[in-house]
């Protein structure tokens, strides 16, 4: 029988206190730090909380729906375990709340098996050196920084940029085995949108969402990336599944640390966010792992940057945990601050031969476009190879930059080396040459080296 302790003697914010004589607390009735507990009030009404501080017999609970309508005269009812989400087949095709619990009408999983939220990263001697591709169909990512099973990566980005459609799109059309959702902080619209990108696209059945909507109290949101990885590392590490984690927006996820800590009375570091906001952040991005002899679980975000402050503490701190970002500007991928550091273990060795010497060489001659624009903006004479990379550097933005543009990796591959045929001679190219005997298109190279004869003429 748990026992009901009634001493609190403070609620401030969400955060409840109360008086329990750990030293003579046994089993349940002694709290542990993240265990959960339920808050009762006089009235019968029921609130999940989360132990965050012991000091001496002064427990600190935060209380999930708020503690708004709660007096001093309610129970504290510890349960004796962290706080669990359900995790078996029956949560493929689910929708769960930042509390999680079922928001889609379906069947109540009570009496499924459930596992512990926010535990220790994979022991680093069962991580094995990444070595295969997810494929997203978007070619800024595929073709010029790769996304690679046990990547943890953000999207870098401001508000009023497509981010959330660029994240539904690789949610579409990713080859993972299962794709696990977080929504933090989510508007309706947004929610609304996720739903429907997955259902729609015919992936739901092995899709699992959690979303905490902003309507829903600001604590949950630090629930959601906890449940969302701990769903991935179960398919991961007992079924062997290739899991696509996607999590927008973790600037939501900071901000709700930081009203905590306020809350809490810490000392607020950089901008107002509390101090171990880098450990709080990699606690979560450090789940990304290749499993010896298992699957494995990939972490794709978002971060938005407020004011578009790279310096903010929030992408600050992320960008020192991933392994590169992706930078979302005027809804298109930025080639030269993306940058992907796994890419070099799965271009040319388990893509196509050509892909690392067209990636580079698209990237260099795009500089060489972009630098074109500016003597071309200042009114300095452009010579003949200036104007060829000019029309390079439009059709580049027309077909690979716009986020909506999609195709497999081997079209985009292709279209490259179109791309290149339309603008330049072979030997403008700066590759291998056996590559460029083998990829380079003949008819189109030589409508492309007659137009350049013309241009230079």
């Amino acid at each position: 029988m748990l026992s009901r302790h009634r001493n609190i003697i403070n609620i401030v914010g969400d955060i409840l206190e109360v008086r329990v004589p750990t030293d003579r607390a046994q089993g349940a009735d002694r709290p542990r730090f993240r265990d959960v507990a339920i808050v009762e009030s006089a009235d019968g009404r029921r609130a999940l909380a989360q132990v965050i501080r012991i000091e001496r017999d002064i427990v600190s609970l935060q209380v999930f729906p708020g503690t708004k309508g709660l007096a001093t005269d309610a129970a504290v009812i510890f349960l004796g375990h962290p706080m669990e989400v359900e995790c078996s087949q029956s949560v493929l095709g689910r929708i769960f709340g930042g509390d999680g619990e079922p928001i889609d009408d379906g069947p109540s999983l009570a009496d499924e098996r459930a596992v512990n939220i926010g535990g220790p990263s994979a022991n680093p001697m069962r991580r094995v050196m990444p070595g295969r591709m997810i494929r997203t169909d978007v070619p800024m990512i595929d073709v010029f920084n790769c996304l690679v099973e046990s990547q943890k990566i953000p999207i870098f980005s401001v508000a009023g940029e497509p981010y959330n459609s660029l994240l539904a799109r690789i949610g579409v059309h990713t080859d993972a085995d299962v794709l696990v959702f977080g929504g933090i902080g989510l508007i309706f619209d947004d929610y609304y949108f996720f739903r429907r990108s997955f259902q729609d696209a015919g992936i739901f059945s092995h899709t699992v969402m959690f979303v905490n909507q902003a309507s829903d109290p600001v604590v949950e949101r630090l629930l959601v990336p906890d449940m969302a990885l701990a769903v991935a590392e179960r398919f991961a590490v007992e079924e062997g599944r290739r899991v696509l984690v996607l999590l927008t927006d973790m600037t939501s996820f900071a901000d709700a640390l930081k009203e905590v800590g306020i809350a809490m009375e810490h000392v607020p570091s950089n901008r107002g966010y509390i101090g171990d906001l880098y450990s709080q952040l990699a606690r979560r991005y450090e789940k990304a792992c290749d499993y010896r002899g298992a699957g494995s679980v990939t972490i794709l975000s978002v971060t938005t940057m407020p004011g578009d402050d790279v310096t903010h503490p929030v992408p600050d701190n992320t960008g020192y945990i991933t392994e590169g970002q992706f930078y979302l500007r005027d809804g298109a991928i930025d080639p030269f601050g993306s940058l992907s550091r796994l890419r070099q273990h799965v271009a040319g060795k388990v893509t196509r031969e050509d892909h690392p010497e067209i990636m580079n060489a698209m990237i260099r001659l795009y500089a060489g476009a972009k630098d074109a624009q500016q003597k071309q903006a200042m009114a300095f004479e452009l010579s003949a190879h200036d104007q060829r990379l000019l029309r390079f550097g439009e059709l580049f933005e027309e077909r690979f930059m716009d986020v909506d543009v999609s195709m497999p990796l081997e079209t985009a591959l292709d279209r490259c080396w179109q791309t290149l045929a339309e603008c330049f001679s072979s030997d403008e190219l700066v590759m291998k040459q056996e590559l460029v005997e083998k990829y380079f298109p003949e008819r189109t190279r030589d409508s492309g080296e007659a137009g350049v004869a013309e241009t230079g003429a």
